[in-house]
């Protein structure tokens, strides 16, 4: 399904700068040690038209575009001012974004939502599983979870997406697909980013990681284990181009982005895959 997004205001084409890898280097720098989701981290250009916006521990990717823009999660309610200054001081205006998309429904990467919806005014997009959590607030009792996080304020959500489902902000396309396990509503995402002729596939995965919480036990929940198979092998199966992740740490976004590692690597995907697969193969064990 193709959806294409009006924006507020029009935004100005920016022609895509050299790799910034001395903005990653001081995003290193400053988030040394800091372990909070709040932690602000200085703005940097990942490629091409992608931006990182966020945090020390949490990604927040700008993609833009000649009508607007995309913003790709929405960290801690906390972290949002800072979100703000980082789009604004990379030259852009927040009011330029037209559309939101989200990892999954946990405070972390929605806490800032509802704030981020106010300062857009953008659209935003979700499963029906992360809707009814990111509608209510309220984490869902399912969530491996469960038991140790809280929810976040409410937020609005303008449409219910399915694996699949292209959405469009002028004409930059983002495409969604589902890989729960996470959470029930955890999505992932991918789209085409060039500098000059140098075109490549960005592949967003959402967090793989089996995280069982208080009492909750993976041997107790089946269906729960084969959501997170299912989705291991799909994200195994991908040719991801440039990989990256809701937390940066997750896949080395800083190291890469800094030119200390290849910025893409032919086997990310399989190798985020195979690192989930193990543990939660050893949570089970537990």
């Amino acid at each position: 399904m193709s959806m294409t997004l009006a924006v507020l205001a029009a935004a100005t084409a920016v022609t895509p700068a050299p790799a910034d890898t001395a903005a990653a280097r001081a995003i290193i720098r400053q988030c040394e040690g800091k372990e909070n989701f709040s932690d602000p981290a200085p703005p940097a250009r990942i490629f091409g038209n992608v931006w990182y916006v966020g945090t020390c521990n949490v990604s927040v990717l700008l993609i833009t575009g000649p009508q607007g823009h995309i913003l790709v999660d929405a960290a801690v309610e906390e972290a949002v001012p800072q979100i703000l200054a980082n789009i604004r001081k990379l030259g852009f205006n927040p009011k330029d974004i037209g559309l939101i998309v989200s990892s999954h429904e946990h405070f972390d990467h929605v806490g800032g939502l509802a704030a981020l919806e106010k300062a857009t005014g953008a659209r935003f997009v979700a499963t029906a599983e992360a809707a009814k959590v990111i509608r209510s607030g309220k984490v869902s009792p399912a969530d491996p979870q469960a038991q140790e996080i809280h929810g976040s304020r409410p937020a609005r959500v303008d449409f219910a997406l399915k694996t699949g489902d292209v959405f469009s902000v002028g004409p930059l396309k983002i495409t969604a697909f589902q890989t729960p396990g996470h959470t029930e509503g955890s999505t992932s995402w991918h789209w085409k980013s060039c500098e000059g002729t140098d075109c490549r596939t960005i592949t967003y995965v959402d967090s793989l990681t089996a995280l069982p919480l208080g009492t909750y036990r993976f041997a107790d929940h089946p269906e729960r284990v084969a959501m997170f198979r299912k989705t291991f092998a799909q994200v195994e199966a991908l040719e991801c181009g440039v990989l990256l992740t809701p937390h940066p740490s997750a896949s080395a976004m800083f190291e890469r982005m800094s030119g200390s590692e290849p910025l893409a690597d032919p086997d990310a995907c399989k190798a985020l895959a195979a690192g989930a697969r193990d543990r939660l193969e050893k949570a089970l064990e537990k």
